[in-house]
C-alpha cells in the first residue's frame, strides 16, 4: 500500500503560464520535503493536477498518495 502524504494546498495564488501571463492558480507544497507544484484554476481539478504533479515529479522517487490537507483535491 503506498504511503500517504499531505500537501499544503494555497488558493488563489499568481502562476505563470507558458506564455509569461500571470494568471489565478493554486500551489501544492509536500509536507515531506517542502517540494512545490502549481497549477493554473482554482478549482478542485486543478488542486488534483497539483498532487499529480507532485507524485510525477517527486525527487525522493516516492510512491505515495498525495492529499490536499483541506480536502480541496475532494471538490
Amino acid at each position: 500500500m503506498s504511503r500517504r502524504i499531505e500537501c499544503v494546498i494555497e488558493h488563489d495564488v499568481d502562476v505563470e503560464s507558458d506564455d509569461g501571463r500571470t494568471l489565478k492558480g493554486v500551489r501544492a507544497t509536500c509536507t515531506c520535503c517542502d517540494a512545490v507544484t502549481e497549477a493554473w484554476g482554482t478549482s478542485g481539478s486543478s488542486v488534483r493536477r497539483c498532487l499529480a504533479q507532485m507524485r510525477e515529479e517527486c525527487e525522493q522517487g516516492e510512491d505515495a498518495y498525495f492529499y490536499a490537507d483541506d480536502g480541496s483535491d475532494n471538490d
